[in-house]
């Protein structure tokens, strides 16, 4: 019995002698990575902040402290170091590539929601959706939706005419409100009158399972499923969840029972070819939802489970991120009196005075406020950090990693390189002027990503956001009251005001 004890504590011994050459080896490597000195086991635990703002400050201050360096490392634990990129040449290397498509590990706290949708997905399954969904996002789809947009926009300019007392407001919560009301009505040509009552047990499980996905994603003891599922959190996302697959699925089959024989063979060729730029108003208008019926993969229908995830995703990634760049925006203009004046004479140019829904055309014309637009999505990109995993061992600028490393690439830093963008901090739509971006390096503006694994969303999203900017600054003067200090910008699953966006609104008309 003695004798079995012993080889039994030799062999953890061995192990564990083994498992801390390993990790002694991996901080050695790391070592040449620039980045916060670190202490064994906790590598830079003990220096972050679990504040959502603090930390957010900090990624900020590093990427600052490191920008001539192009990467730099943040050890959470010896077992596990993000290698962070803030500059757009090591992005390049990166996001370019058809190789390192894999999104990182930290993603699969968004499975139980979204399943391996779009957005979560690898590999043959990723390009296989990719290149099925990219019809979905053709113009004349995209014309169809213009009108969803108008209509819920003409809502929300109803809703601020109620504000426009003079008072301070948050009007963070309005806009939100909006953008979910437009992508439930185009993801799945269902309304589900956000703004006229938020307190929908929907809208408020969208916002509760976002909360939550974050704060496990900023907590390693509730990473395992088994001690997460028996927190009170746990079970609250349980119950989030149930609401939000329970409504969808209930849109999926009440679609797919309402279409007729003849639907039900149509191809999304078919749907596409059937839409035409002179029917907009006419034909019944088009839902996502309704060009993943009728999708084929592999010769087949989608399943209705992976329906279900590619309409949870799309709910997704089309709500807070529209949501939070359009606030964004209206805080930068608000904040630069002839910013806005500039954008009041393009779109008075465009509109007089009539109050007219906006049309194609309007947005080709809107091209300083588009660059507005850009300009603070420069500033604060609706996503933060994109996470990859290397498919192999890789060189990202001096330095070489390993197969199965997690990259974050962090846009808010790429966006800062004073290189690149001249006093960064300073809000200046001209440095979006047609002149002023042909020499500028290709992943130096990557607020919707860039390279094959893109936002598909990009340009449904560009055009949500200019119809709803246009429709609040055709109508009202909007005067900001927080100063940049007052923000408090929240790095999660997007990048959001700690506190909302606070303005007061004079109305023009």
């Amino acid at each position: 019995m003695v004798a079995v004890i012993g080889i039994l504590a030799g062999a953890i011994i061995v192990l564990l002698t083994i498992l801390i050459i390993k990790l002694e080896r991996k901080r050695l490597r790391f070592s040449k990575v620039p980045g916060w000195p670190t202490v064994p086991i906790l590598g830079n635990v003990h220096q972050l902040s679990r504040r959502s703002d603090e930390f957010t400050q900090q990624v900020y201050s590093m990427s600052k402290e490191f920008c001539h360096h192009g990467v730099f490392r943040l050890m959470l634990f010896d077992w596990y170091t993000l290698v962070l990129v803030s500059r757009a040449e090591e992005a390049e290397a990166l996001i370019s590539s058809s190789k390192h498509m894999d999104k990182s590990v930290d993603y699969r706290f968004l499975h139980p929601w979204l399943g391996t949708g779009l957005l979560t997905s690898t590999g043959d399954k990723w390009r296989s959706r990719r290149k099925m969904l990219t019809p979905s996002f053709h113009f004349r789809i995209l014309n169809d939706f213009l009108s969803v947009f108008n209509d819920q926009a003409k809502i929300l300019e109803k809703k601020l005419r109620a504000k426009t007392d003079g008072a301070d407001f948050n009007i963070y919560t309005y806009i939100a409100l909006c953008t979910l009301d437009i992508i439930c009505e185009t993801a799945m040509g269902r309304n589900v009158n956000a703004q006229g009552n938020s307190d929908s047990a929907y809208v408020k499980a969208v916002n509760r399972i976002t909360e939550l996905t974050i704060l496990r994603q900023r907590s390693p003891w509730l990473w395992p499923d088994f001690i997460f599922n028996l927190t009170r959190d746990g079970k609250d996302y349980k119950k989030c969840l149930k609401i939000l697959h329970e409504f969808t699925e209930k849109v999926i089959r009440e679609k797919e029972e309402a279409r007729s024989m003849d639907e039900k063979t149509l191809t999304m060729d078919d749907m596409l070819k059937d839409r035409d730029e002179d029917d907009i108003g006419k034909k019944k208008r088009l839902a996502f939802l309704d060009m993943l019926l009728c999708a084929v993969e592999n010769g087949e229908k989608l399943p209705f489970l992976d329906v279900r995830e590619e309409v949870d995703t799309f709910m997704f990634e089309g709500h807070d991120t529209t949501a939070v760049a359009t606030n964004w925006a209206i805080h930068l203009i608000g904040a630069n009196p002839e910013v806005q004046e500039k954008i009041h004479q393009e779109l008075d140019g465009i509109f007089g005075n009539s109050d007219r829904p906006v049309t194609m055309d309007d947005l080709k014309e809107m091209k300083y406020l588009e660059c507005a637009l850009k300009e603070a999505l420069r500033i604060f990109p609706s996503v933060p950090f994109f996470g990859r995993s290397l498919t192999e061992d890789t060189k990202i600028g001096n330095h070489k990693f390993e197969k199965g490393q997690t990259v974050i690439i962090v846009p808010a830093a790429i966006h800062m390189d004073k290189k690149v963008y001249p006093d960064p901090e300073k809000f200046d739509p001209d440095r979006f002027l047609p002149n002023n971006v042909i020499s500028r390096h290709p992943y130096a503006f990557i607020p919707f990503s860039a390279g094959p694994r893109n936002c598909i969303g990009q340009k449904f999203a560009v055009m949500e956001e200019k119809v709803l900017l246009s429709t609040i600054l055709r109508n009202f003067h909007v005067t900001s009251k927080q100063s940049k200090e007052e923000l408090f910008p929240l790095a999660e699953l997007i990048l959001r005001p700690r506190d909302g966006i606070i303005v007061s609104l004079k109305p023009r008309k």
